[in-house]
This record gives C-alpha cells, structure tokens and sequence, in this order.
C-alpha cells in the first residue's frame, strides 16, 4: 500500500500512539492512516476501523489489513462510535480516535459515485449506496426554499436562488440525472467566476452533505468520542470545510475549561461544572511539500484535543 493519506506524518504525531494502546480510525477510506497506526502499534496494541461505504471495506486495502489479527473493520456511520465501541467491550479505553471528514480518492475518482463535477456520471453522491437517497432523486422531489437553505447553509454560496430557479427550471422540462447536466447548468448559472474554483464547487459540497447528513453525524460523533476516551485519550479532526471546522471548533471549546460563569453567584469554585477536554496547540495545517504532491490537501485543518 502505497497510498498516503492527508497529513499523515501528522496524524500519527498527534495521536501520540503507545505500543499497548487501543485506536480508533473512524473513516478507514484506502486505509492509510490505519496502515500507518497499525505500524506503531505492540502485540498488544488494538485497532479498530469505522467506514461507512462498503467498497472501503470490501477493497484490497481492507482484505491486506485484516490479515493482522490486531485490526478490526466494521461497516457503519462514524455516528455509532459509541455503540460499536461498547459492543468491543472498549468503552472508556480508546487511547486514541481519528476522524478524517475528507471524501476518499475512490469516492472522488469513481465516475459512478456521481461526487465530481469533472467526471460524467450518475447523479449519486451516497456515502453508502445501498441506503438513503441519491442526489437526483432529492434534486427531483426538494422544493424551492430548501434547495436555497442547502445550497446557502452547506455551501456557502451566495448564488444559491439562482442555482435553485435554475435547477426547478430545468427539472420541469426533464430529469436532472448526471453530474455533467448538473455541473453545466450550474455554471451557465452562476454570473461570476472564482480564480481556479469550478463554478459548480460549492453546490457539489451543499447537495452531497445534505444527501450524506454530514454535519449531523460530525455532531454525533464528537459527542460520542468523549464517552468512549480514556483520560488522556487524544481525539484527532481533520476537516475540510469551513463548516466542519467550525463544528469541531465549537466543540473542542464547549467541552474545554468551565461550563459557565457563575459571575457574583456564591458559588464555589469545586462546584462548577467543568469539560472534560483540553485543546492540544493550535490548529495544524498541511505543509507546502504536501500540497504540492496534493492539492487536496491544501483545505485541510487538523484540531486536536485530549480527554481530561
């Protein structure tokens, strides 16, 4: 396996792996950062991997890592961490969990999937195919109003009551059913270009996280990773989107230092509610090397925080 994931080097840094330790890879993908885990850690040491597209866990990379009897790959959402977790009988001894909110190079380089506005395909954009609804299928049905709400809310894109009038318009005549249709009327919608953005961008983000019910399953999943951490378990996010970071952001914060401040109220200070999270530094970023060799790389925000 030769694939190397997004920060890498970094990810492995951050999750301060110990030999004995019990990890936890959220979003197994081509198994990167499970391969790279899996190589610092004993005998002893555990890993178990979340993915919840079935051809990640079908795939090559799976079958080679699961010849290691100290690795384990469950087919599900990020969002059931916790009850994977307790089945393992593990809760409350995860030294350390990654989740890597990236789309994989399979998802984003298989026509079929219908992520990319640069390859023809079908109109998909399922996570996982064999549940929820496709993009054209909720493209055909969604109403006016919602479909601005998504495109504005998810992909921050200020043309989003054109792009919508555009897609009712076009749906009234025939079905919208490939990327290339979608891509193309987007663009013919959108009067302004950015400097080396597709046109198309910002909406392929806001359908495929409406259709995926991203952002609901970050929250999930942030919530349930504090309840299956050890003290001193290291939590690591890496996003992609302002969205995503701020999400996480937001969280790491909420579960740091005291719950409120009780201001003038008699109240001591052993009887504040407190988070049971530190941030570790800063925010990290991919270096210049990195998004040279990847340009994917360039949106990418590591957070890191530890569980008290």
């Amino acid at each position: 396996m030769e694939h190397l994931p997004v920060m890498f080097a970094e990810t492995l840094q951050q999750l301060a792996i110990k030999q004995d330790g019990i990890y936890l890879d959220c979003t197994f993908g081509r198994g990167g950062h499970s391969q790279g885990i899996l190589s610092r850690l004993g005998e002893s040491g555990r890993l178990l991997a979340l993915d919840r597209d079935w051809t990640a866990c079908d795939s090559a990379y799976a079958r080679e890592l699961l010849k290691d009897k100290r690795f384990t790959l469950k087919h599900s959402c990020f969002s059931q961490l916790q009850s994977i977790v307790e089945h393992e009988g593990l809760s409350g001894g995860i030294d350390g969990i990654l989740i890597d909110l990236g789309v994989s190079s399979p998802q984003l380089d298989d026509p079929g999937r219908g992520f990319s506005f640069l390859r023809d395909g079908p109109l998909d954009m399922r996570m996982d195919i064999a549940t929820g609804r496709s993009a054209a299928s909720w493209l055909a049905n969604v109403d006016e109003k919602e479909l601005v709400r998504v495109l504005f809310d998810f992909g921050e894109e200020r043309f989003a009551r054109r792009i919508a009038r555009a897609i009712i318009d076009k749906r009234a005549q025939s079905p919208i059913t490939t990327t290339k249709q979608l891509a193309d009327l987007i663009a013919d919608a959108v009067p302004v270009r950015e400097k080396h953005k597709h046109p198309a961008t910002r909406s392929f983000q806001a359908i495929r996280i409406e259709i995926n019910n991203e952002l609901d399953e970050l929250k999930n999943a942030l919530a349930q990773s504090v309840q299956v951490l050890k003290p001193g378990g290291r939590l690591v996010v890496i996003s992609f989107h302002s969205l995503e970071d701020r999400i996480v952001k937001r969280f790491f914060r909420a579960e740091s230092g005291a719950k409120y401040n009780p201001g003038k109220l008699p109240i001591k200070e052993a009887d504040i509610a407190r988070g049971v999270l530190k941030t570790v530094g800063k925010a990290i970023k991919a270096g210049a090397e990195e998004i040279a060799r990847n340009a994917r790389a360039r949106s990418a925000i590591m957070r890191v925080t530890e569980r008290v």
